[in-house]
């Protein structure tokens, strides 16, 4: 089936700085490097990395071109990705010397993406194709709602997390993602911890400490594998894109969260977001 990815796009620009700059403050940064990102898009590179077939709903402007050709070249299927008059979504990333960092992010053509072409992009889904959207890009609940009245299994990754349009999304999921915190601000605006949403299966990712499913059978630990960690950074998308190609091609869900652990604990031994995600091969062969 296809996976179809409604999703952010941004350029990630990096700077490796003495220390954070502090209000007023000017200062030299001894390295520049520009990668793929974005939450979307990460997940679309993990997903099919992980052997699926994606489709990657999103905007760009001009200046972004080339997200769309380092999508392709990952094997994400990148047609209904439009070009609007909007700058490209960015982000900008001061690393500091001690690990700290500091990041700006600009939304862009991500909060840009037309409603015309949300709907024409999904006319080509059929039943049984799962789609994923995040709280990067304009009309999530338009396209959850359209996703589901298709017949398409409903994913949603809450980030950048808003408990209002979580809390709104909730009777169209069939499968929900967050993290420790986030699952903690639902529950105090829902009353309802994970266990009790009306959503056939929530995952709680927790870190280093792994993941928990919560289905029909009850609450499921999912165990992270011990790693030396030097960058995080899109540990989380990665593992929602291994969830998902894996639910995808009929694993069963426990099956499909422990490929997913190997997946993410591989990323974040790699510095970088998009261009760094593991293939399948990869993940299979690590223990």
């Amino acid at each position: 089936m296809t996976i179809w990815n409604l999703g952010g796009i941004n350029a990630d620009h990096i700077y490796a700085v003495p220390h954070i700059p502090a209000p007023g403050e000017t200062l030299d940064g001894s390295d520049h490097s520009v990668y793929l990102g974005g939450k979307g898009a990460n997940m679309s590179v993990a997903a099919a990395r992980a052997g699926a077939h994606v489709r990657h709903i999103g905007a760009v402007g001009e200046d972004g071109k080339w997200t769309v050709d380092r999508l392709m070249e990952y094997g994400v299927d990148t047609r209904a990705i439009t070009t609007v008059t909007t700058d490209t979504a960015h982000a900008i990333i001061f690393v500091a010397e001690d690990g700290e960092n500091a990041i700006m992010v600009y939304p862009g053509a991500n909060r840009a993406i037309p409603a015309d072409h949300l709907k024409q992009s999904l006319t080509q889904a059929e039943t049984g194709d799962w789609f994923v959207c995040q709280n990067e890009v304009n009309l999530q609940e338009d396209a959850i709602k359209l996703a589901r009245d298709m017949g398409l299994n409903v994913a949603y990754a809450a980030a950048p997390f808003d408990a209002v349009i979580t809390k709104s999304l909730l009777p169209y999921l069939d499968f929900l993602i967050l993290n420790e915190v986030e699952a903690h601000q639902l529950k105090q605006a829902t009353g309802h911890g994970p266990a009790d949403l009306p959503v056939t299966d929530v995952i709680v990712t927790l870190g280093s400490k792994g993941a928990t499913w919560f289905g029909a059978h009850g609450q499921t630990d999912i165990a992270a594998h011990p790693v030396d960690a030097v960058d995080t950074t899109g540990a989380g998308d990665t593992f929602t894109g291994y969830t998902l190609a894996g639910l995808d091609r009929g694993q069963p869900m426990e099956q499909a969260l422990k490929t997913a652990a190997k997946a993410s604990a591989l990323m974040v031994t790699r510095r970088g977001t998009a261009d760094v995600i593991p293939d399948l091969a990869e993940v299979q062969a690590f223990s």
